[in-house]
């Protein structure tokens, strides 16, 4: 299959703001292997990697549809929001919100045995923050490999302020999502692999196998730790985290 071909179908898709069909359904032969080289062209053109997000990382999840391991997708300068900014619904298909922990790497870090220990003795600090999902194929309708093609459903994101992790043990951290003032959904940062450096040390063991790794200053979504929630123009949404505060993101 032209993989090329592939990534140019998603990137109209983005930039025409439209959904279209899943890949698999023109090519039932697409695997993990051909998504993450068409994830890769997605990247070119969209400027400096500002870090990483981490998806399909709760152990149920993955048991429910058929995979072992997580999914990773890339985060572009353009996928940033910053805190106070708002979502502009209308610049996506159809944009959901889950919370997330948020790490932001104080090294490089790189290798095929990064262990959770590891991460944490390279991160600079960890926040609370929302990621804006956004799948380009229509109904959230995919399988693995094309959610991997299309960067994991990356739309955009924000965080909140980053604490230094130390003493603060990121399993037991109870998070809360707000949906127009109303709690829906409560988790704990064991939701994400486990622990959500566990599924941080993934990432960097995943990364190198292709000469990549984190580096010092990249931002790395964790994974989502409950059900995203579907927003439209005039929702708030807020996530908060134990010793981790919250964050708001207003939609219009």
């Amino acid at each position: 299959m032209d993989v090329q071909e592939l990534a140019d179908r998603l990137t109209k898709a983005r930039t025409s703001i439209t959904a279209i069909p899943q890949l698999s359904d023109d090519h039932p032969g697409l695997d993990l292997e051909t998504g993450y080289a068409v994830q890769r062209l997605l990247r070119e053109g969209r400027g400096p990697l500002v870090g990483w997000k981490l998806g399909v990382t709760s152990r149920a999840k993955q048991q429910q549809v058929g995979v072992d391991s997580p999914i990773y997708g890339f985060l572009a300068g353009d996928h940033v929001l910053d805190p106070g900014e708002p979502l502009v619904t209308g610049e996506h298909i159809a944009p959901r919100c889950e919370p997330e922990i948020v790490f932001v790497m104080g090294r490089d870090l790189a290798g095929t045995r990064v262990s959770a220990t590891d991460v944490l003795a390279a991160t600079a600090g960890v926040a609370v923050g929302i990621e804006v999902l956004d799948s380009r194929y229509t109904d959230y309708r995919f399988t693995m490999p094309d959610v991997v093609a299309d960067n994991a459903s990356a739309g955009r994101y924000v965080v909140g302020t980053p604490v230094p992790p130390g003493g603060i043990d990121l399993r037991l951290v109870g998070v809360v999502l707000e949906h127009n003032g109303e709690v829906v959904a409560t988790a704990s940062g064991a939701a994400s692999l486990g622990h959500p450096a566990s599924a941080v040390a993934w990432l960097a063991r995943s990364l190198a196998g292709s000469g990549e790794g984190l580096r010092a200053g990249d931002i790395v979504l964790s994974g989502g730790l409950t059900a995203a929630v579907q927003v439209s123009a005039g929702d708030v949404v807020v996530a908060t985290a134990d010793r981790l505060g919250s964050v708001e993101l207003a939609c219009r």
